[in-house]
């Protein structure tokens, strides 16, 4: 399997050969849509939390007296059953929302999401981005002559590429992060993927 290599000015340079096993496979439903769930599950911050009878203010005394009056009797007015009183087992921060997807469903599931892109004509391998330094305009450029900057794009280059990093934060829609980094999420979340070639080879040395 073979990907287009393009250059900083957007014209053809070189094809490059791929591992279809990575690139080109059927994609798998249930695998992304579990790698999903699972990591917007781990990212909730859990800051629901209601009152148990006793945290809520007041209700130190004893409404009435305990016989003689008809009435049921009652310890507190911040017990349950009154109006204002405490929540039984009602929501806490303590709770885990983390959901768990083990390493071959986490593989695949990205492999689906990198073939799904590919085959939707939504990657881009871009040999280098030619920028010395950090520069907003030279990357705007860059990604005018991909014509890929109207789009919500996800930039996958290489550790220690701080110069794009830097190039790219202040761009409205854009995301980057390293291959080391991708996820499922980022992946599908991006209209387009705009990769490195490096980062190519870099994601092939992990899911080969």
């Amino acid at each position: 399997m073979k990907l287009q290599v393009l250059d900083a000015k957007g014209s053809s340079i070189k094809e490059i050969s791929v591992n279809k096993t990575i690139w080109g496979i059927e994609p798998h439903q249930q695998a992304m849509f579990d790698a999903v769930v699972a990591q917007q599950a781990s990212m909730r911050q859990g800051t629901h939390k209601t009152k148990t009878r006793t945290e809520v203010s007041g209700g130190g005394r004893k409404p009435w007296r305990q016989k003689g009056t008809g009435r049921a009797r009652q310890g507190s007015i911040r017990a349950p059953q009154w109006k204002g009183g405490g929540i039984v087992f009602g929501p806490t921060p303590e709770k885990n929302y983390l959901k768990h997807v083990n390493k071959k469903v986490r593989k695949l599931a990205i492999k689906s999401a990198l073939s799904l892109k590919t085959q939707d004509k939504n990657l881009v391998v871009i040999d280098q981005f030619g920028i010395e330094q950090p520069s907003t305009k030279a990357m705007v450029e860059v990604l005018n002559n991909l014509k890929v900057n109207d789009e919500k794009l996800l930039i996958i280059t290489t550790e220690g590429d701080e110069v794009n990093f830097k190039s790219s934060r202040n761009i409205k829609k854009i995301n980057i992060i390293t291959s080391a980094g991708i996820n499922v999420y980022d992946l599908l979340n991006a209209d387009k993927l705009l990769i490195t070639e490096q980062a190519v080879k870099a994601i092939e040395e992990v899911y080969a």
